[in-house]
């Protein structure tokens, strides 16, 4: 998926993800691990509206995503103050080491493979601080499962009708159809479509592919919250670093 048609729609299908409350969820957890974390680097950054959020706690930001429709989206919203590059997670490349690398809003999931999964954990690992963090948020097996399934959702706004298709194929995996109608000055419909999928990865397999990456599992919370993983959770955050080491708070 090239992400590009997505970027034209994406904020306006994002509007209820309330992106100051969940970046102030995730500095609390980088504060708790690496109080003294100044250098972030936001992967997989999309229009950007994250990134802005962790920019305005004072951090000094670096944002990366593949698409540059997405950053071309993202710059618009920035003062500045932030480096945009455009970089796939598997063939991540920094000027040195990083404080804190950020993954949100399922973006690993869409990463097609486990070998190029374990490829961009291990890009993240060359690069971060022996003391440093890695959040990420994933989907659960569950939410794959039982949420996306086979199942479609419809959203409709002011400038675009969206329609996502689900096919559960096993294994974690979904495959999803994208079909975006557009109303045209002359009333009628242009409709586009992008495909991609995602998979989910049980705790374990998470951890796994985290250790064969150099990096180890430090805490595991439930989406939005410090309570461990439940049965139903449909979204879980990983925290991650090359040592193990305790939280201050």
């Amino acid at each position: 998926m090239s992400y590009d048609l997505f970027a034209e729609y994406y904020d306006e299908l994002m509007c209820e993800v309330d992106y100051p409350a969940r970046a102030r969820y995730i500095d609390g957890i980088i504060k708790a691990f690496k109080p003294d974390a100044h250098l972030l680097v936001d992967l997989a950054c999309g229009t950007g509206s994250m990134t802005v959020e962790f920019a305005s706690m004072g951090y000094d930001v670096i944002g990366v995503d593949l698409s540059e429709n997405m950053l071309s989206k993202a710059r618009e919203k920035s003062d500045g103050s932030i480096l945009y590059l455009c970089q796939s997670m598997q063939s991540l490349d920094m000027y040195g080491t990083i404080d804190a690398f950020v993954c949100t809003l399922d973006s690993l999931n869409h990463i097609e493979s486990r070998e190029q999964l374990l490829l961009a954990l291990s890009r993240v690992s060359l690069f971060l601080e022996p003391d440093g963090v890695f959040v990420f948020d994933m989907n659960t097996p569950y939410k794959h499962g039982n949420i996306l399934a086979d199942n479609a959702f419809v959203y409709e706004t002011e400038d675009v009708y969206c329609v996502w298709q689900n096919e559960y194929i096993g294994d974690g995996r979904v495959e999803i159809a994208l079909d975006f109608f557009e109303q045209q000055p002359d009333g009628l419909y242009c409709r586009e479509s992008e495909y991609f999928s995602e998979t989910a990865y049980s705790v374990e397999e998470t951890e796994r592919m985290l250790g064969a990456a150099g990096l180890k599992l430090l805490a595991v919370y439930d989406d939005m919250t410090h309570d461990e993983p439940k049965p139903d959770s449909e979204r879980l955050v990983f925290v991650a670093g090359k040592e193990a080491h305790t939280p201050v708070c």
